[in-house]
């Protein structure tokens, strides 16, 4: 038995790479729960706030860096509750990875990624606590093109 086999006996047995990668974002996902946990850092960069505005007569080149820092809203009570919500997407999406052809399992993890993709565009777009940049662009990169996906491969998945 070669490794590429051992590896293989424990990835989900459907066809195609949908359910692969809800395995490896499921994966992905519980590392950023633990992460929530562990440090502000991770989601104050996903959260990181309005762009604080420069003071009224000051030079852009007297200010420090520090000071036009993000203004996140970020607190360890929200980071918590943030890697719990993110746990339990990754729960309902590794069960999708393992039980791609069960229709009421398929459509919960569809909805977290529809849900997911609600709360990061109004975060950014309505509430104002996330900027486009390097801390949303992922959260929104897989919520949207893996909704997309799991819509246009329903068919093929689920009979």
């Amino acid at each position: 038995m070669s490794q590429f086999d051992a590896i293989s006996s424990y990835l989900p047995p459907g066809e195609g790479y949908l359910p692969k990668w809800l395995l490896f974002i499921s994966v992905v996902s519980l590392a950023n729960s633990i992460q929530s946990y562990t440090s502000l850092a991770g989601t104050r960069a996903v959260y990181s706030g309005t762009v604080p505005s420069k003071p009224s007569g000051v030079p852009s080149s007297t200010l420090r860096s520090s000071s036009l820092e993000s203004t996140s809203p970020v607190t360890a009570l929200s980071a918590r509750t943030f890697g719990t919500w993110t746990a339990i997407t990754s729960i309902i999406r590794l069960y999708a990875a393992y039980n791609i052809a069960n229709q009421p399992v398929y459509e919960m993890a569809l909805w977290t990624f529809g849900v997911a993709w609600l709360h990061f565009v109004s975060e950014w777009l309505v509430f104002g606590t996330a900027r486009f940049g390097k801390g949303l662009i992922g959260p929104l990169v897989v919520s949207t093109a893996t909704g997309l996906w799991m819509v246009s491969q329903k068919g093929f998945y689920v009979q």
